[in-house]
């Protein structure tokens, strides 16, 4: 499946559906790295996202990187928000949570 997407993206076929199933597909793989960098192209994309913004969040923590996966989750929560998503709400409020027991924030 990635090579397909891979194939799509070296074609010039570049959206934000292809780059969701990009980062899901590598991230998937145990590539979080390179499927943060196409789950940021996303929400670039599409700022709405709110299931692209939970990935990327997901992405960049397997990624030991808590600080960018916060970052991700708090506008993933403004999106979810603004576009009603309740269930992507709860669940990047739960990962929030989850990392704040883990990761306190600096005062």
């Amino acid at each position: 499946m990635l090579e397909s997407l891979e194939k799509m993206l070296a074609q010039g076929m570049d959206n934000a559906l292809l780059r969701f199933g990009l980062g899901k597909g590598y991230l998937d793989a145990g590539e979080p790295a390179r499927a943060a960098e196409h789950l940021q192209r996303c929400v670039e994309f599409d700022p709405k996202y709110s299931a692209a913004w939970k990935l990327l969040g997901k992405a960049w923590l397997a990624a030991a990187q808590p600080l960018a996966a916060r970052q991700a989750w708090e506008q993933g929560l403004q999106a979810a928000r603004a576009h009603g998503d309740k269930q992507a709400e709860k669940e990047m409020t739960v990962f929030l949570r989850k990392l704040d027991k883990h990761q306190p924030q600096p005062d």
